[in-house]
């Protein structure tokens, strides 16, 4: 902001013109005793004055000045369910940090979601109420997006306990964005290279699930690293996460959380998840042959 004696209309002849390239802001005082550094006097009126006609040069939108910046979470993820098992699960990969901590949401016999571009959160437990009180995959998406007045600037997939899956897409999500619905699974991305990158994953958990190998975590894994092995997301890598869930599968038998593993910033986050995923095969394994007093 440029205040200069040029551009500020003339003072009352009883007051000497401040000196305003070398004055002190910080000591302004208001009252009988006003000042700036103790070298001109100046009251409030003419202060706020000169302040105003400053302001007035500047050429910014109010709105520009309040609008809160939100980045999109681009992603593509895959939202899975296993009928041998029951298991349920979500598996994301983004140029995003910590996307693990957004995206995916599941709950044991209930239901998987993922909550992507421009991420609306509530998407993730207000589904899974959904779905808890007997909502399809179906359903329950049209309940949440149809209460969203931003729900064209979001992307989400849910799978239902009995393998229903649906997804949607919103037209104001960038390009490339959209998803594939089979029976059992979902996927679903936006920012991507290109429609080959759900495609793919459709692809790969499809094969997954007719060869039987594995369980849904490795079919999931797979599925992603397929994804990115067709283009991915457009921006580049960063964060992946894996959640499936099954009925007193954590720890201890304490809760659902089966397989929760999450690399927030790597530059290969999928490799790195599948190199934690088959660290935790690894741990499950020797702890199941050497159980405590066994």
């Amino acid at each position: 902001m440029d205040i200069s004696p040029g551009k500020i209309k003339a003072v009352p002849p009883e007051h000497k013109p401040p000196a305003w390239p070398s004055a002190d802001l910080g000591s302004i005082h208001f009252g009988v005793g006003d000042s700036i550094s103790d070298v001109n006097r100046i009251n409030q009126r003419t202060f706020i004055k000169r302040t105003g006609q400053g302001l007035a040069g500047l050429a910014v939108a109010p709105d520009a000045l309040v609008k809160p910046t939100v980045k999109p979470v681009a992603t593509f993820s895959i939202v899975g369910f296993d009928p041998r098992t029951g298991d349920l699960g979500v598996a994301v990969q983004s140029k995003f940090f910590a996307v693990g901590s957004v995206v995916p949401w599941a709950k044991a016999g209930v239901g998987a979601i993922a909550t992507q571009s421009y991420a609306n959160v509530s998407y993730g437990p207000d589904g899974l109420e959904l779905l808890a009180d007997g909502k399809s995959a179906r359903e329950t998406v049209s309940t949440l997006t149809s209460a969203d007045r931003n729900k064209q600037r979001r992307q989400l997939g849910i799978v239902d306990a009995k393998g229903n899956s649906a997804s949607f897409t919103g037209s104001d999500c960038h390009d490339w964005a959209g998803h594939i619905e089979k029976p059992h699974f979902c996927a679903q991305g936006n920012i991507l290279t290109g429609k080959e990158v759900v495609d793919t994953m459709a692809s790969s958990f499809e094969q997954s699930q007719k060869q039987a190998k594995g369980g849904l975590c490795d079919w999931l894994a797979d599925a992603l690293m397929a994804g990115q092995d067709a283009g991915g997301d457009s921006r580049g890598r960063q964060s992946a996460a894996l959640l499936v869930v099954r009925k007193k599968g954590g720890y201890g038998g304490g809760n659902d959380r089966f397989i929760d593993l999450r690399v927030d910033d790597h530059k290969t986050p999928i490799a790195e998840l599948r190199r934690l995923l088959q660290l935790h095969k690894n741990l499950f394994k020797r702890a199941h042959a050497n159980p405590p007093n066994g």
